[in-house]
């Protein structure tokens, strides 16, 4: 019998967005005089963002191109929306929206999705932290409930009305998506590309869950509605931060009941199974443009939940 690794296995290398190192310190990070206290230090790291885009250093390799709390003295000290990210070796670090702040030699804005593969375990998660956080925070300006302003408070990670009648608190929001590669026993799997997607591309199934659902309620209803495919068991896989602007991204695999195709051709341009062989295939040529099929590249889960069904997950 062949030994099969666990979907979730450490054993598997980690997934794009995933895994910061920061400690977030969240007991700290609620009171006030301690985060004046961090920001004031000279140690304290800032990492600046300019219209979303990301302060990266290009040296021998690309990194975050944190400003020094010396360096950073003017933005720490501005006013507007400062976001506490963590501690690491008790080091704060924190991000700020900057818009008349020019990139430091050496240094350039990036779009965070372009710049990921090439950056250091870790560092994309940091990025996906503070690209989420300040992205909310420019979106959320204003009381849902009444219509006042609003402040930052707890150090970046809860807005408080200011009508003292209202008071109300908003808190940052992650939206929940399943994504799902539906197989049809060990050797055949499902796979379907978007009207959007470049030629010869094909991925796992998503969808956003509803209120109401389970992971597993929201896998069999997203199949349904946009391949017609009956789905029996769901196994979860991995999950996956998505700053884009601020998803997380559930992976499963799912069985399917039956196998006739009916594509909802508002959703997608394309259902179709797949061999293992074909998959095998597109996986090695998730980079060639000129192949037929091609999987999706490594910074997308569905890279993943693909690579770990070959693997036996």
């Amino acid at each position: 019998m062949t030994n099969k690794i666990p979907a979730n296995s450490p054993a598997w290398p980690a997934i794009p967005f995933s895994g910061n190192p920061l400690d977030r310190a969240a007991n700290f990070r609620r009171e006030a005089d301690w985060v004046d206290q961090q920001r004031r230090k000279a140690s304290t790291r800032l990492l600046p963002l300019n219209a979303l885009k990301a302060h990266i250093a290009f040296g021998d390799e690309p990194g975050i191109g944190w400003l020094s709390g010396i360096e950073a003295v003017d933005l720490l000290d501005a006013p507007g929306d400062l976001v506490f990210l963590g501690l690491r070796d008790g080091v704060a670090h924190f991000a700020r929206d900057v818009a008349d702040f020019k990139a430091l030699p050496g240094h350039r804005f990036m779009e965070v999705r372009m710049i990921t593969p090439q950056l250091a375990e870790g560092e994309a998660a940091i990025l996906a932290q503070a690209r989420s956080l300040v992205d909310w925070h420019k979106r959320h300006g204003y009381c849902a409930v009444c219509g006042h302003r609003t402040a930052l408070r707890e150090a970046g990670y809860m807005r408080q009305c200011s009508n003292q009648e209202c008071n109300a608190q908003h808190f940052p929001r992650t939206d929940p998506v399943v994504i799902m590669l539906v197989e049809d026993g060990p050797d055949r799997c499902l796979l379907g590309r978007g009207r959007q997607f470049a030629t010869g591309a094909f991925s796992a199934l998503a969808g956003f869950m509803e209120p109401g659902e389970s992971l597993e309620e929201a896998v069999r209803r997203e199949v349904q509605e946009e391949a017609g495919i009956r789905v029996g068991a769901v196994r979860y896989v991995a999950s996956q931060p998505w700053p884009f602007p601020s998803s997380l991204m559930i992976g499963c695999i799912g069985t399917a009941l039956d196998d006739a195709i009916s594509v909802d051709d508002k959703e997608l341009e394309s259902v179709r199974w797949f061999s293992r062989a074909e998959v095998e295939e597109m996986m090695a040529n998730w980079n060639n443009n000129e192949a037929p099929f091609r999987a999706p590249g490594p910074i997308a889960i569905a890279h993943h939940i693909i690579k770990r069904w070959l693997g036996g997950a």
